[in-house]
């Protein structure tokens, strides 16, 4: 995993709009390209129709023109790292081509490396 993706998820997470769980999360993916598009979970008080933040940085990526996914840095608050939720494994499965290499991070400085492939569309991990 690329420090500047890690980096990159980390200053995002402060950026996240969490007045009710005060749990932020911060995501940031590399495209084809090797673009870096970052994106932070946004609570709305009419749970749940905030959003996650691997959903805002797939969406910062399609702004951007792009549309695949090689590999994906997910940070979080707490002793241990979290993972995407299912709708968010959806979403990545969604834009990657081949198998997508995936770190998971707690602010604590624990890590998770997973290496996660596509088939049909689906994720296996």
């Amino acid at each position: 995993m690329s420090n500047d993706l890690i980096l990159a998820a980390s200053q995002v997470r402060l950026k996240a709009y969490v007045p009710y769980s005060n749990f932020a999360v911060g995501a940031a993916l590399r495209s084809a390209s090797g673009a870096i598009y970052v994106g932070c979970n946004v609570e709305n008080v009419a749970y749940p129709e905030g959003t996650c933040a691997e959903a805002g940085a797939i969406a910062a990526m399609c702004a951007g023109g792009e549309y695949e996914i090689v590999e994906v840095a997910v940070i979080a608050g707490g002793d241990r790292p979290v993972p995407p939720c299912g709708g968010c494994r959806q979403k990545l499965a969604e834009f990657a081509k081949g198998p997508v290499t995936v770190t998971l991070l707690a602010t604590s400085g624990a890590q998770e490396l997973h290496r996660w492939r596509i088939c049909c569309r689906v994720l296996l991990i």
